[in-house]
């Protein structure tokens, strides 16, 4: 039980990674609160993580949203011990294939919204927080076609870097986790056939040194540490949890 009386809210905490590190951290402990826009998941997902979970609408690109979530936790918790700054977007373009409103999608829910989810929240952490940004091993690399998402999660890598120096005085700590190709929704998602699904998930994993793709667990595992009382010594880092790809 190593978030026991703790209270945590992951951003983008309905499927994949965040549905995955909502239902560990219940399971250590902690009470926490998931953020998405697909309401049509909300009645699956509240039952899937019980009565130690509120399940709220809200879009990280709106401060108006996620001033009203702050609001709701306030009222419900009081103050937050962890925040994970999940949610986010990606999508493979060339640059002579970015358009604006790709340029906003991909920068607004990556970068834009986390900026906002801290501004909301950052009055009800408390001292000795953990908040935890998701960045991406694409951000260490230099792949074709997802230059966009890498140098948004490289701002958002920076972010870690700051902030930890800008909140030293409230003991507010602040980490990175890096995943890598984590078997999620997040590609079918892309509008794509299931066939070019399947080869796609089939060229990640031969890609990758130790021969398969990360489990939604794998991130979630990492979370808990750095959520944890475990790493209190640890600030401003990032934890690359991509199974070797840009580290071998």
């Amino acid at each position: 039980m190593r978030l026991k009386n703790k209270s945590a809210l992951i951003t983008g905490g309905t499927s994949g990674i965040g549905l995955a590190t909502a239902r560990l951290f219940i399971a250590e402990g902690a009470r926490v609160a998931v953020t998405g826009r697909d309401e049509s998941a909300f009645e699956r997902v509240k039952a899937e993580l019980g009565e130690n979970a509120l399940v709220l609408k809200g879009d990280v690109r709106s401060l108006k949203d996620m001033r009203a979530i702050a609001a709701e936790l306030k009222e419900q918790f009081g103050g937050l011990d962890i925040v994970f700054a999940n949610a986010g977007w990606a999508f493979p373009s060339a640059v002579n294939d970015i358009n604006e409103d790709l340029y906003s999608e991909i920068m607004d829910i990556n970068v834009k919204g986390v900026v906002f989810t801290l501004q909301a929240v950052l009055p009800d952490l408390r001292e000795g927080a953990s908040v935890i940004l998701n960045t991406s091993f694409v951000a260490q690399t230099g792949q074709h076609g997802i230059s966009l998402t890498a140098a948004a999660k490289a701002a958002v890598r920076s972010l870690a870097r700051s902030w930890s120096y800008e909140f030293l005085d409230r003991k507010i700590r602040f980490n990175a986790i890096a995943p890598g190709a984590i078997n999620t929704p997040l590609i079918s998602k892309w509008g794509m056939s299931d066939e070019w699904v399947r080869d796609r998930k089939a060229e990640f994993a031969e890609a990758i040194p130790v021969g398969h793709m990360g489990k939604p667990e794998d991130i979630a595992y990492a979370a808990l540490y750095l959520a944890s009382d475990e790493s209190t010594y640890v600030v401003g880092t990032e934890l690359v949890v991509d199974g070797g790809a840009s580290q071998l």
